[in-house]
């Protein structure tokens, strides 16, 4: 498949699908991101380690299985969420979703640039004025392996992954010896309280946004199988395995910081390794996302150069002050990214029956309104859930949606009876 044109307006071709191996290496660097560790280590200072492992489980696979219902769909339609966004949108309405989720992928971008270079700063000693002109150097830099394309997300993720795990399992295994192996840790003691469904909240919400764009390389998968496969794999063990790490060394270290575990481990060098390993594996598919997103909501095909134009403001962001808003964009994301999934499935398999239309021959109107009603009551009923929010925004919207459309047909088809009498 050409890094050139990686089709951002119009559905993937069967020739130049990628097998289960290339998509899952490429989704494993996608989630192993140091925000999904601290959020790990929050769980681990909250709960006794058995209790936290069956959070993890709980919380890792709702999403494995959110992220996976949206991969078979992507594949089966060549199609990733913001076109797909046209479908249960409407050809104006649906830049409601890309507004959504470029937003949301360019606040990732602009956390993970501000985090490399503030926590470099620290790691190294280096003066405080550095701070801005890193951010500025890792901000551009990220953007490199996005301009090459899914062939340079996927040579990078053959590399970084392999050691970002043997380095994670060193971490591992040093904080279970510290902590007295594992009935030493079943012993230690929580020193913050955290609910369960806030804690799966947390767990689901770290990673909504990245499920629910994983489709721009699901949709590369040579069948919906290998869409799946790939899905669950990659968020179980990704996904899992961050949320995992970062609470495990937490539970010794009472410490949610993995960066200060690994100092305190005596691993300052591979701290510093492991943080540009990670980011920089999550920050070119996060600003590629975010030019997909742009494609579609200009309708322009000029991907590289809207990486770039990304690149810039995530930037800006990242200098105006995003590394201190990471918990309440967490919690505006949890409520506001899952109903986009919710009503896409809703669409596709309730509406359309499992099959598409030729985007380039669909009739689709300008605001499909049962869609946007829908995303709308599963946004705000998600937002004000004291229960597990990304689920009942994902639950309310699709469910809102298939009533909607019910509707609809029935009053058109009791129309067409009363014409046709």
């Amino acid at each position: 498949m050409s890094s050139q044109n990686e089709f951002p307006l119009s559905e993937a071709p069967q020739e130049g699908r990628k097998g289960l191996l290339s998509i899952s290496m490429v989704l494993f660097s996608f989630t192993f991101f140091t925000g999904t560790m601290f959020a790990g280590g929050k769980l681990g200072v909250a709960f006794p380690i058995t209790e936290m492992l069956w959070i993890a489980v709980v919380g890792n696979l709702l999403l494995a299985l959110y992220a996976a219902s949206l991969g078979l769909i992507a594949a089966r339609s060549g199609l990733n969420s913001v076109l797909m966004g046209r479908f249960c949108f409407g050809e104006a309405g649906s830049k409601l979703s890309d507004f959504l989720l470029g937003f949301a992928e360019l606040g990732w971008y602009a956390w993970g640039t501000a985090t490399l270079a503030i926590s470099l700063v620290k790691l190294l000693s280096l003066p405080e004025g550095m701070t801005v002109p890193l951010m500025v150097l890792f901000g551009l830099g990220f953007s490199i392996t996005a301009l090459v394309g899914y062939h340079g997300l996927d040579v990078l993720s053959r590399v970084s992954v392999p050691l970002m795990f043997v380095m994670l399992a060193l971490s591992m295994w040093i904080a279970t010896r510290d902590g007295g192996g594992w009935q030493g840790m079943a012993h230690i003691a929580p020193t913050q309280t955290l609910g369960w469904s806030a804690a799966i909240t947390m767990v689901f919400g770290t990673f909504a946004s990245g499920a629910t764009q994983a489709t721009n390389w699901t949709r590369m998968a040579r069948s919906g199988r290998i869409a799946v496969w790939a899905s669950l794999i990659s968020f179980l063990g990704g996904n899992g395995l961050m949320i995992i790490a970062g609470a495990w060394c937490a539970v010794v270290y009472q410490q949610a910081d993995i960066v200060a575990v690994m100092m305190l481990q005596g691993l300052s060098v591979a701290a510093v390794v492991m943080l540009c390993l990670n980011l920089w594996t999550i920050q070119g598919p996060t600003i590629y996302n975010v030019s997909a997103a742009a494609c579609h909501l200009l309708r322009i095909e000029r991907r590289r150069t809207l990486t770039l134009a990304g690149a810039v403001v995530g930037i800006l962001l990242a200098v105006g002050g995003m590394y201190e808003w990471l918990i309440p964009f967490l919690v505006l994301l949890g409520s506001i990214i899952p109903p986009i999934g919710g009503v896409i499935m809703a669409d596709y398999w309730f509406r359309h029956r499992g099959r598409y239309p030729a985007l380039q021959h669909a009739r689709l109107p300008r605001f499909n309104v049962p869609g946007l009603t829908s995303y709308a009551v599963g946004a705000l009923l998600a937002y004000l859930s004291p229960w597990v929010a990304p689920l009942v925004g994902i639950a309310s919207a699709a469910l809102c949606y298939i009533v909607l459309v019910a509707l609809a047909r029935r009053v058109s088809a009791g129309d067409a009876a009363g014409a046709a009498s």
